[in-house]
């Protein structure tokens, strides 16, 4: 009897919405390093994101983005932003279109929250990525707050793009009224 080769596709498999994403689907995409994402030297406290998608390979999870509705105020306007954090893909399987796919994922899903924007934050080398996937670096300092009541500058770069056609992003001071995600 013959067997059917087995041949692999060039379309990786897609983004599925993750019921759960603790530190094990975190570590099974990273590995166990002390600081998986390369922010611990900014000193932040980042909130945990309430929806999760990755995409598995193989039956291991080897990519992840992750989304929070947060309120902002631009100018001292207040308004609401979807943010994406936590984006995550595996050191192995790189430079495939991963990213791409599970943050695309996660922004059809940001569409249906209702806020005009999505707004991460990113260590600067990752900066041409997202605006390769049209993300834009804002050029004003943003405010985040942190435990304690403290206020500090956001020192990664901050980074916007539109879940509407219409949605323009406004000129002016940002501050985030939660802690980051």
């Amino acid at each position: 009897m013959e067997t059917p080769h087995t041949h692999h596709t060039t379309e990786p498999p897609s983004a599925v919405r993750l019921t759960r994403y603790t530190k094990a689907e975190q570590r099974e995409i990273l590995g166990d390093g002390e600081d998986p994402f390369g922010v611990a030297d900014a000193g932040l406290t980042w909130l945990p994101k309430e929806d999760h998608f990755g995409i598995r390979h193989e039956g291991r999870l080897v990519a992840h983005a992750g989304l929070l509705r947060l309120p902002v105020s631009v100018d001292g306007t207040a308004t609401e932003v979807v943010g994406v954090g936590g984006v995550a893909v595996a050191p192995d399987v790189r430079g495939q279109g991963l990213a791409r796919r599970v943050v695309a994922a996660a922004l059809d899903h940001a569409r249906t929250l209702g806020p005009d924007h999505a707004l991460l934050f990113c260590r600067p080398p990752l900066v041409a990525l997202y605006e390769r996937l049209g993300w834009h670096p804002l050029d004003t300092d943003v405010d985040v707050e942190q435990p304690g009541d403290s206020v500090v500058v956001m020192p990664l770069r901050t980074m916007v793009t539109p879940l509407t056609n219409s949605a323009n992003w406004p000129q002016g001071h940002v501050r985030l009224h939660s802690l980051p995600m």
